[in-house]
């Protein structure tokens, strides 16, 4: 199979994907309990002026007429109206995804400094201290809820040692680079730094710990394979070895796992916003949840779902290139 067929099959498999959250999220709307004209109208409001509303939201319609007219707004990209904001859920589901983003890729590079390091010294150093100390780190990552970490961080580190903020942040990154690239005051990005450190850290250390067992298990796997005889034969540097051409050739996986889990941070960052008061998707979902804003909680749904597929495709592509096996298959 050429890579462009792998492409276009991988594409298909996404439409399909979406179309399952989203007549899901649709199906789950309609067997809900409660009547959404009740949360646009006072309770006062007569029987006519209800029946006008249902008109016009087009809930007087089969159910599905009313899905295929979701389906079609979601195409053209209109994801439905917010009656309780009395705004396009679309703008406000982009509106939050700079903040969302900035916690998913922060998390990701504190994963990734920490991880990759500690995985090639546990790797070069079985059954010794550090790799039992790596490992022991590693299970008591996996383990511990995101939400709890946060909680325990806020407690001692905010509270107890008054050493970050609790809040939510000030400043956005992108105001922050702004300001700095045109005023060279580096204020607003010291400050976003500050803020951002904590969520950061407790939404990475499960990712933290996955890319550490991930980068111990190939580089030994590596490690055993006759190139790396033949280097050290040759006189080259353990470090040159090991961080060159080792850890190179374990790359491919980490990669892949690294595409799949930013698709999982961008969707679990939920707890993680709301124990920080971050104002990303998460916060928005929850409020969406709490007004039973039906609108508004598909499009923040349907949008995650959108981008995790689109993450994973771009993953997949990458894969491929570097693998052409895989598009082969």
């Amino acid at each position: 199979m050429t890579f462009g067929k792998f492409l276009v099959r991988r594409l298909l498999q996404g439409v399909f994907v979406i179309w399952g959250v989203i007549t899901v999220m649709f199906a789950l709307r309609a067997v809900s309990p409660g009547d959404p004209v009740n949360l646009i109208l006072d309770q006062a409001a007569g029987e006519e002026l209800r029946q006008q509303v249902r008109e016009d939201l087009g809930l007087d319609q089969p159910m599905y007429i009313q899905y295929l007219d979701y389906l079609q707004g979601i195409v053209v990209g209109d994801f439905g109206f917010s009656y309780q904001s009395s705004r396009p859920v679309l703008p406000m589901v982009l509106e939050r995804v700079p903040a969302t983003l900035e916690l998913a890729f922060a998390a990701t590079i504190v994963a990734l400094i920490i991880s990759i390091p500690l995985g090639v010294v546990s790797a070069t150093r079985r059954n010794e201290p550090a790799d039992y100390g790596a490992t022991i780190g590693s299970l008591v990552g996996i383990s511990t809820p995101n939400f709890w970490l946060g909680l325990m961080l806020i407690l001692i580190l905010s509270v107890q040692l008054g050493l970050f903020p609790t809040g939510r942040r000030p400043v956005a990154f992108h105001d922050s680079i702004w300001i700095a690239l045109t005023t060279f005051h580096l204020g607003p990005l010291i400050t976003w730094f500050h803020h951002i450190i904590l969520p950061a850290v407790a939404l990475g250390t499960y990712f933290t710990a996955l890319i550490t067992r991930l980068t111990r298990s190939g580089m030994i796997d590596e490690l055993g394979k006759p190139y790396v005889t033949a280097t050290e034969a040759k006189g080259l540097p353990g470090v040159l070895i090991r961080y060159k051409h080792v850890l190179r050739n374990t790359m491919i996986p980490i990669i892949t796992v690294l595409g799949l889990q930013l698709g999982t941070l961008i969707g679990g960052a939920v707890i993680t916003e709301i124990v920080f008061s971050w104002p990303g998707l998460g916060d928005r979902f929850i409020a969406a949840v709490n007004n039973r804003d039906w609108p508004l909680l598909q499009g923040v749904v349907v949008f995650i779902a959108i981008s995790f597929v689109l993450i994973n495709i771009c993953v997949d592509a990458l894969y491929a290139k570097l693998n052409p096996k895989v598009a082969a298959q």
